[in-house]
């Protein structure tokens, strides 16, 4: 097997606080970015205008992109093979059709005027379909979580593992949204797409070090539990960087050459995949930790109220009157 990484000692779990605090300070900045910029929806989901248009020569996508591109109009493309026809669409209200279609067209007509073109519809996607889409998304990933946490239940047979897991999907989850917002990029139903990639790149790494612990668990009984996972993170640290660096190759060569279509996909996997990669060693962990500390803190608490009470009751008959 290839070591990246040699073998490590790192003190994770000491260091907890610090990596909350990491991650507090970026999910604070998203949520401030999303009170005062708010989210940029995409047509999926605002609804718009969409504008068909059939040429009669041959005319690519890239060429109808830039041309648009050119007259200041952000749209998005869909073609229809073998037809030479393109699909057109572009946020905004109702009461906007005309406008929106008029400009459209006055491009169109403007960069492929040798080439001739058709309108052969102009219409509104109206809201009512954003928010079926915006719904089933929400549905989807709420789901998602679901079954994560019965998946992880049942094969740790422990349910605060399979929980603490989501939340740090969840985190991974939000750090990218934020990071959309602040960047100002749409969110449509590739994004919703990538989202879920993030949160099934996520589970997958922190089910890898789980795993690790319940072996550790089963080798080394009497182990304290905070060198226990310490133990197991650093034992598939090498493992996590592999992964991350081929999946961080992959995405950097999408995001910088894949094109406009794919671009926000890129830049949420990018974004994604590096809080996959911390969130495990830095939210799931060390939370599962914090709470099974927590559990026997209780656990010792709740035994010793009978005792302290014997005690007392005892004192209180071997008290003088």
């Amino acid at each position: 097997m290839m070591t990246l990484i040699p073998k490590t000692n790192i003190d994770f779990i000491s260091k907890r606080y610090l990596l909350f605090a990491v991650s507090g300070f970026f999910i604070l900045l998203g949520i401030l970015s999303i009170v005062f910029k708010g989210v940029n929806l995409g047509l999926d989901f605002t609804g718009g205008t969409m504008v068909q248009a059939k040429f009669e020569q041959p005319v690519s996508i890239s060429e109808l992109r830039d041309a648009l591109k050119a007259a200041g109009i952000d749209a998005s493309i869909q073609s229809y093979v073998g037809r030479n026809a393109y699909a057109v669409s572009v946020k905004g209200r109702q009461e906007n059709v005309g406008e929106h279609g008029a400009k459209i067209k006055d491009a169109l007509a403007s960069a492929f005027s040798g080439k001739g073109f058709t309108v052969e519809r102009m219409e509104y996607v109206g809201p009512a379909v954003g928010r079926d889409l915006a719904k089933k998304a929400l549905w989807a990933l709420v789901l998602s979580f679901f079954g994560i946490i019965i998946y992880v239940a049942f094969r740790f047979s422990n349910p605060i593992w399979g929980t603490m897991g989501v939340v740090a999907l969840l985190h991974d989850v939000f750090i990218a949204l934020g990071f959309l917002s602040l960047t100002g990029r749409e969110v449509d139903l590739v994004i919703v797409a990538a989202l879920l990639t993030i949160a099934g790149y996520s589970i997958n790494d922190t089910i890898v070090i789980f795993d690790r612990m319940r072996e550790n668990m089963r080798l080394n009984v009497r182990m304290p539990l905070k060198e226990l996972i310490n133990k197991s993170i650093n034992e598939t640290l090498s493992r996590t960087f592999i992964t991350n660096f081929t999946v961080l190759a992959a995405v950097l060569v999408l995001y910088f050459f894949g094109g406009d279509v794919i671009n926000n996909f890129a830049f949420v996997m990018l974004v994604g995949s590096i809080s996959g990669t911390y969130s495990t060693i830095a939210i799931a962990t060390p939370l599962v930790y914090e709470w099974e500390v927590g559990r026997r803190e209780r656990s010792q608490a709740a035994a010793q109220v009978p005792l302290k009470s014997k005690k007392a009751r005892r004192d209180a008959q071997n008290t003088p009157v």
